[in-house]
């Protein structure tokens, strides 16, 4: 069955911070430590969801009736992609990029940056995303992927 995508609207907060949260603790090991995701997981808060509703173009991948993942992008540069650890593995965050990939280049953005946590880098490479840097202090790795 297909995703289906939707703007997220500010009444998904809660459910966002949620999804993201256990994407972290659940996903993220053995590509980092527990304690590496647990002290990135406790930074989260429901204000800083709320703000980035109100800063992101946020969407939503719904399948089978439940937000199963979302991501955020500003201009060209994708600041955030989560897939609820019940949903993983069934393309949900492939097709959230995609989508944001498609909104892009219709937009003309020629290129799209992000960062990728060690436990994302795998799955960015293998869509045709390059590192394009060191790895910075706080544990990403700037990476882009020219669009057509």
């Amino acid at each position: 069955m297909s995703a289906i995508h939707r703007r997220a609207m500010f009444n998904d907060a809660d459910c966002l911070c949620d999804i993201r949260r256990r994407s972290i603790l659940e996903l993220a090991p053995p590509k980092m430590s527990v304690a590496e995701a647990q002290a990135w997981a406790a930074k989260l808060t429901r204000a800083g969801m709320e703000q980035k509703l109100r800063e992101l173009e946020v969407w939503v991948a719904e399948l089978d009736g439940f937000v199963a993942g979302w991501g955020a992008i500003r201009g060209d540069r994708l600041e955030g992609l989560y897939t609820d650890p019940e949903f993983a593995g069934r393309g949900v965050g492939a097709g959230l990029l995609e989508m944001f990939e498609r909104l892009m280049c219709e937009r003309g953005i020629r290129a799209v940056r992000a960062e990728a946590s060690s436990n994302a880098m795998a799955f960015y490479l293998r869509r045709g995303y390059r590192a394009n840097g060191p790895q910075s202090p706080n544990g990403a790795w700037p990476i882009a992927k020219g669009l057509r």
